[in-house]
């Protein structure tokens, strides 16, 4: 097997491909270095993607959006589509409960994929694969306001304007250690907004009342 459809690359060397297919439960001849090589070269690549087509975004938004191609659930929807559930070799643990569809297989195993063509073609041409593959994402990811936390969007707004930060209170914590609730309030004085968010941690909590804020600041603003 020199190949693997929607993956529009020939091994030179096959071998490398089955070895980025075998997840590690098939022994120590596996594809855990690939993936670690894989993910380093995807994460270049993106980048310099990023950099190329977003020229007005700042390095923090850049890393947010870079984020969003290169984490797991975003490489696994990318390895479903290419249907490498079918092409994974799996031990028989992983084939009875059904590794081919686990997600973080699949985005590992796209991941020692790259990392195999990397050192079967060399950086040119997984680059040009790893565009091909991600580009698509890359094309539709939203502007890079809207990928910040409420907590950061919600603060950005107010400095903006020429307010202070808002302030999170602690309302409430309640429940056993493994099953605790938070309620947190949100307030910025200047502009009279005091509502509460609630979460299994405190920080959950906190972001859902500021996302909560920026609603009511929407609200106001129509």
């Amino acid at each position: 097997m020199r190949e693997i459809p929607g993956i529009p690359y020939r091994f030179n060397d096959p071998a490398l491909l089955s070895l980025a297919l075998s997840h590690r439960s098939v022994g120590p001849h596996n594809n855990e270095r690939l993936e670690f090589l894989g993910d380093s070269v995807l994460g270049f690549v993106v980048a310099g993607r990023l950099y190329e087509l977003r020229p007005e975004v700042d390095e923090g938004d850049l890393s947010r959006l870079r984020t969003r191609v290169v984490r797991g659930t975003t490489l696994a929807e990318l390895a479903n589509k290419l249907k490498l559930g079918d092409h994974v070799r799996l031990g028989e643990g992983e084939l009875k409960s059904g590794g081919h569809k686990r997600n973080s297989i699949l985005a590992d195993t796209l991941e020692a994929i790259f990392g195999a063509i990397f050192l079967d073609g060399g950086f040119e041409e997984c680059a040009r694969v790893v565009r091909h593959v991600c580009d698509p994402v890359i094309n539709s990811l939203p502007d890079a306001s809207e990928l910040k936390d409420p907590k950061t969007r919600l603060q950005e707004w107010l400095q903006g304007q020429g307010h202070s930060r808002p302030e999170y209170v602690l309302v409430s914590e309640t429940g056993p250690a493994h099953k605790k609730r938070f309620i947190v309030q949100c307030v910025a004085q200047t502009i009279g907004i005091a509502v509460n968010g609630e979460g299994s941690s405190r920080q959950k909590a906190e972001q859902a009342a500021a996302a909560d804020a920026l609603v009511e600041i929407a609200g106001r603003q129509e």
